[in-house]
This record gives structure tokens, sequence and C-alpha cells, in this order.
């Protein structure tokens, strides 16, 4: 019996390009009967991986309608994702043999299932990654490109953006720091979104605090608490925030503001009420203040 032909792979580019053209072609002129497992990473719609299954399940049908295309999810082990390599085959095509193909950085040495394997040689310079990025800010006036723009943004997951916010007190004066945008006359606690490099959210906060702030040394941050702020931007967004708030002591410095903060002050957490109450607060930050006096008044000693 003459083995099918499965070639691994993820397709993850706009467009066949000359490699994959060729390494289609070369399995075809050996084999009449391929199949195409496409990987489908667990998380969709991102640099890496920006095209979903069904999208270059229709690409690779458009070159050749023949090809027998299968999705394959990512495991967190090889030992698994073999596993299931092999048991998606033998229930999609049961009673064949196989020989599975693969080219440049491909599956070989991550596959540990039982058929056999063939590593191609490279027969273009062309790689998926540069493709991505050469084309990341391409635009086209064409229709099926908003078509397109769209079927992903409809298809995409929620999003909650993680923040952080900080109430720095000075104990000396019973005051809060709170700053002021140059567009927002409402007063508001240091504070922002959450980067990929911070390793935790204490360490978001602290970053936060002085990029908006400048050289102010603190002590240990504490959790007030977290909630769902109602931002404006996303009111009609299904995408949300989520603010987790801390607390901290000022040791020693003056505050200076910067990046988007155009002005800070010490404000009297005793004032803070009839701020609210005046509409001097922000409103997606009234919640916060009110969390704050409930903290200060549950721990009026030590927090």
């Amino acid at each position: 019996m003459k083995q099918t032909a499965v070639i691994i792979a993820r397709f993850q580019t706009p467009y066949l390009h000359d490699g994959h053209q060729h390494l289609l072609r070369g399995i075809r002129e050996q084999h009449k009967k391929i199949v195409v497992v496409l990987g489908v990473a667990p998380v969709r719609f991102t640099k890496r991986n920006p095209y979903d299954f069904h999208t270059r399940e229709k690409m690779l049908k458009a070159f050749d309608p023949e090809l027998i295309i299968l999705p394959l999810p990512d495991k967190r082990s090889d030992e698994v994702w073999s596993r299931s390599l092999d048991q998606l085959l033998r229930t999609t095509l049961p009673g064949e043999s196989f020989i599975l193909y693969g080219s440049r950085d491909s599956f070989c040495t991550s596959y540990k299932g039982a058929f056999e394997t063939m590593e191609l040689p490279a027969s273009s310079a062309h790689n998926a990654s540069d493709i991505r990025e050469q084309l990341a800010d391409h635009v086209l006036a064409s229709e099926p490109f908003r078509m397109g723009v769209n079927y992903v943004c409809q298809n995409s997951y929620s999003r909650l953006f993680p923040t952080v916010d900080i109430a720095v007190i000075d104990e000396t004066n019973n005051t809060v720091l709170m700053g002021q945008k140059s567009e927002a006359s409402g007063w508001r606690f240091p504070g922002g979104y959450c980067d990929v490099t911070d390793q935790q959210l204490e360490d978001a906060a602290l970053r936060e605090l002085a990029e908006e702030c400048g050289d102010v040394k603190t002590g240990p941050l504490h959790y007030v608490g977290s909630l769902r702020v109602d931002d404006w931007r996303y009111r009609h967004e299904s995408d949300k925030i989520m603010t987790t708030f801390f607390i901290t002591k000022l040791k020693e410095g003056q505050p200076q503001a910067g990046d988007d903060l155009a002005r800070v002050t010490w404000i009297p957490i005793d004032k803070l009420p009839s701020l609210i109450t005046q509409q001097q607060i922000i409103h997606e930050h009234e919640p916060l203040c009110k969390k704050l006096l409930q903290f200060l008044s549950d721990n009026p000693v030590h927090f």
C-alpha cells in the first residue's frame, strides 16, 4: 500500500510563497493523497498566529482542491502533541500508512509518534515571520481587505485590560497624592496600564508611579481592592478595564508630574468626600476614593 503523504505545517502567511508552492508540488508528484495538518494555537489572532484554521484552509484549497486539511491544536508537551497527531490521522484515515513531511524549522525534532518522518531541504529563502512583519502596515483599499479586518475583530475574544492605581499617603499631613491630566480637570490617582515587561502587579504600580510622579520613595505596597473601571473609552465596547488598587506610604521625595499627568498635588484625605460631591474627582476614580476611605477606616493605625 502506498503511503499517504502528511505535511505538518502552520502556513501562517497571507499567501503561499515560492517555498510553500515548491513543497506542495514536489510532494504531489509522489503522492496522490496528501493530508495537510495545520497547527492551531490556543490564542487566536496574534502576531505569531494571525490566521485561523479556516482562513488557512481556504488558502490551501484554492491552490490544490484535492488536499485534505485537518486542524491539530497545540499541546503542552511534544509527547501529548505526537499522540494527538497519530490519533487524528488514524481516526480520519483508518487503515492507511503515513509518511510525515516537514521542511525548515519543522516538527521533525519534536515528533515522538509512530510514523515515518522526512525533512525536506528548504527550496526558498522566504520566511513566514519576515513576510508577516513586512506586511504589518500594508493597508489595501479593497473590500476583501476591510472584510478581513472585520472578520478578525468580530471573531476575537473580548479582552480585559489590567491596570493599576496607587494611593500614596503622606502620614505627616494626612494627605494623598493625586494628579490631573491636561485635558481633564478632575483629580485622579497615579496609575496606568500594566506592561508585558512587568513581572507582577506591584512592579506595574511602582513603574507607573515613577513615570507619573518622579523620584519618590515609598514603603511597601498594600492591596486595597480591585474593580472594573467604567472608562468612557470602553463604555460601548465589549473590551473592559480592570484595575488593581494599592496603597503605600511616602518615605521621601518631592513628586513631579510626568508622563500623561500635567500636575500633581497632595489632597487632604478628609476632603475626598466633598471633592466627590463637587465632582472634582474624575468619575472613573470615585469608586477608588471610596475604597481608600473604607480601607483607612478599617485600618486606622497600620496598613
